[in-house]
């Protein structure tokens, strides 16, 4: 008998009956399922056993995620360096991560417990922020970690050392610390390059630099990238655009590769460049 997870982003139009549905799949082949708590709510009436979201990847064998990428890269921080696989299931927008689509959930699942289903395993961040040679404090993510002015702020100006090496200082909106799992979100609207998602890579991808010369680039995952703010202004740092922090001149981030990878299943024939075709429309347009 497998545990099976399940998290729901809440607000999914089809999120309560799509729960309820894999529920009973789940209980009909024998299979136990765990809820978030959240998720628990949408089905009041459910039977399984409900715990939160820190405490779910160490009740689960795989997490099914049904939501957009939102709800995945929030999962995902909440399994850190445990190793349960997650299965993304698309319900509404865009969705890299959960490329699964609802109509594939049960074939996947099936696929899955037999051992038919590819892992892919994603490399992620850890951003620690220093003030005064203080640690403020240590966050993952595994999509980006993002260093921005507010709404009212004007052009920011901050310095980039990579592994001990001064690097070059910018005056732009901001720059955004990606993983290869990322480079297909912000990083790409602002002009970054796509990487295969295997890789370990860091890119350094400005937004609106006011020197059009700086351009983004690609440097080793095992590499060390600090963010020393310069400005005055009001700066914010934040983790797969879900945990934010806020920095004051002087300020330095610090980003390195974490430890903890993360597991997304796949079916073995879906690549990464069927992925581009669907989301990105490749080849017509």
């Amino acid at each position: 008998m497998k545990r099976i997870g399940v998290v729901a982003r809440p607000g999914a139009v089809r999120a309560q009956a799509v729960v309820a549905e894999l529920l009973a799949w789940l209980a009909a082949r024998g299979h136990a399922a765990v809820l978030e708590k959240e998720t628990a709510a949408l089905v009041p009436t459910a039977t399984a056993p409900s715990v939160g979201k820190p405490e779910l990847p160490g009740q689960a064998d795989l997490i099914v995620v049904l939501g957009g990428d939102g709800t995945l890269l929030s999962m995902a921080r909440a399994v850190g360096d445990q190793g349960v696989p997650l299965l993304g299931v698309n319900l509404g927008g865009l969705g890299f991560l959960t490329a699964t689509t609802l109509e594939e959930m049960f074939p996947a699942l099936e696929a899955w417990l037999a051992g038919r289903m590819a892992v892919d395993e994603r490399m992620t961040l850890a951003a620690r922020v220093l003030r005064q040679g203080q640690t403020l404090g240590e966050h993952a993510a595994l999509n980006d970690v993002v260093i921005t002015k507010s709404a009212m702020s004007r052009i920011i100006d901050f310095s980039v050392s990579v592994d001990g090496q001064f690097a070059t200082s910018y005056r732009a909106d901001g720059l955004i610390i990606s993983t290869p799992t990322g480079s297909t979100a912000y990083s790409l609207s602002a002009g970054g390059p796509i990487l295969w998602p295997e890789m370990d890579a860091i890119v350094l991808t400005p937004i609106c630099s006011h020197t059009l010369t700086n351009r983004p680039i690609v440097v080793p995952g095992a590499q060390r990238v600090e963010v020393t703010i310069l400005t005055s202004e009001e700066v914010m740092v934040t983790m797969d655009g879900q945990v934010g922090v806020t920095l004051r001149e002087q300020d330095t981030v610090e980003v390195r590769q974490a430890g903890a990878r993360i597991r997304l299943v796949r079916f073995p024939q879906q690549s990464f460049f069927s992925v581009l075709r669907a989301k990105l429309k490749w080849g017509e347009r």
